[in-house]
């Protein structure tokens, strides 16, 4: 690592203004050494030391005794560094910040500590702000239900401009009375903020951002679809699970492959029922549980029969125990791990993986319990699906939320409307609002 170039200098007998009171003095109280850091230079740390005057003030009507005297463009009160090694870490902080300023000033052999830099860029001043032609005007919370601001932006260049206190009229009135020159102005629909405009700045023209628009929009909508809620349909399927009806079954297929059979069947005509609907294969393998991969396969089929792969049968010592399996299995209360415990005390070892398997592949199934009726989508769903644009709605959301029109004709109309002023919001067509 380099290391730091030391400059030593010394400040020569000037006469020197005091602070307070701006008379001449040149008449040395002591000399004191000053350590100054400075830009790099050549990939080195500068250090100066530097030896200054504190100088009598001569004035009687000044009460100041002595004062450290400054060099223009180098030091100034306090001061550590230069002021161009500061302007440098200023501008290494605006663009960085903590964190990757640190790291880019130490690259630079100019180390500085992330919290310096957050202080030099939070002592910049702020730049003056000028009278917007478009001021955006909307309140906001540091303590929800508590604390409200009213922050002011110039909703051109989107620059914020001051932050009010409070969300009253008053505010907004003094700083709408001091800026003269507004020509319109953005605001929600606050009654407050529209009595400050018209009384401050009555040329101004007072209008709605499209956030607050839709946002009302969305409000409305969601008061209209709470009044429907008895028309909203249930969110079933059209397509319920399938039985199977494999037909000459027994012919094509051995015994030990009719429960393969079955569950390719039923799976094969889930599949195509729901693609006649118009629905995906990812929406088919999300609501029928499956892989995607596979539902790729059922739907490429030309016919259910295809899917069942056959495979040789090999004997397992379980078949011993088959009918005894049988009949506690069709109870509906025995779980594998209660039958695997049980033929451990039968005298017979089996491993859980061992017997599931032998289960799902030699016994028939049981009776599914009872599925509770769908229940309709909530509210807010049906608002999503009403205030969104139709491009960001998946497959099932699109097909239920057909479902909920055809079901009541007021969400229909409503729809129509949301969707009318959607368009015209986007595509900004005003002369499309008096109809």
């Amino acid at each position: 690592m380099l290391c730091c170039a030391l400059l030593r200098a010394r400040v020569t007998g000037t006469k020197r203004s005091v602070p307070r009171c701006g008379a001449p003095s040149d008449r040395a109280h002591s000399r004191y050494e000053r350590r100054l850091a400075d830009a790099p230079v050549g990939g080195r740390r500068v250090l100066i030391e530097l030896s200054v005057r504190r100088l009598f003030c001569d004035s009687p009507e000044c009460g100041k005794v002595t004062f450290a005297e400054q060099v223009e463009g180098l030091t100034f009160f306090y001061g550590r560094r230069t002021p161009l090694l500061r302007n440098l870490l200023e501008a290494v902080g605006v663009a960085l910040a903590g964190r990757s300023g640190s790291r880019l000033a130490g690259l630079m052999s100019a180390p500085a500590d992330r919290s310096l830099l957050l202080r030099l860029v939070m002592a910049l001043p702020d730049p003056p702000a000028v009278t917007p032609r478009v001021l955006g005007v909307d309140d906001f919370a540091t303590r929800k239900d508590q604390v409200y601001g009213t922050l002011l932006v110039d909703a051109e260049t989107h620059a914020p401009i001051e932050i009010l206190d409070g969300r009253d009229r008053g505010p907004l009135a003094r700083w709408l009375t001091a800026h003269p020159g507004v020509e319109i102005i953005c605001r929600d629909r606050s009654g407050s903020y529209s009595e400050a405009a018209r009384t401050a700045a009555p040329h101004a023209i007072q209008v709605a951002d499209k956030w607050h628009i839709w946002n009302n929009l969305g409000k409305a909508a969601e008061r209209c679809v709470a009044a429907h809620r008895r028309c909203l349909p249930p969110m079933a399927s059209e397509v319920g699970p399938q039985q199977a009806d494999i037909g000459d079954a027994e012919e094509e297929f051995p015994a030990s492959h009719q429960r393969t059979a079955e569950l390719a069947c039923v799976r094969w005509h889930q599949v195509h029922d729901l693609l006649g609907t118009g629905m995906g294969i990812r929406a088919i393998a999300r609501q029928l549980g499956s892989g995607r991969h596979t539902v790729q396969r059922y739907a490429r089929a030309a016919r259910w029969q295809d899917q069942v792969t056959l495979r040789p049968q090999r004997g397992s010592e379980l078949d011993l125990y088959a009918d005894y399996l049988q009949q506690r299995w069709q109870t509906g209360d025995a779980r594998i791990k209660d039958l695997q415990h049980e033929l451990h005390e039968r005298g017979f070892t089996v491993s859980y993986t061992t017997l599931r398997d032998w289960i799902s592949r030699t016994l028939p199934p049981r009776e599914a319990p009872a599925q509770p009726p769908p229940r309709p989508p909530t509210v807010r769903q049906v608002t999503g699906w009403l205030t969104r644009h139709p491009d960001t709605l998946r497959e099932e959301d699109s097909r239920f939320l057909k479902f909920t029109l055809t079901a009541c004709p007021e969400l229909a109309a409503a729809h129509a409307h949301i969707r009318s002023l959607g368009q015209m919001l986007q595509t900004r067509r005003a002369s499309d609002l008096p109809s």
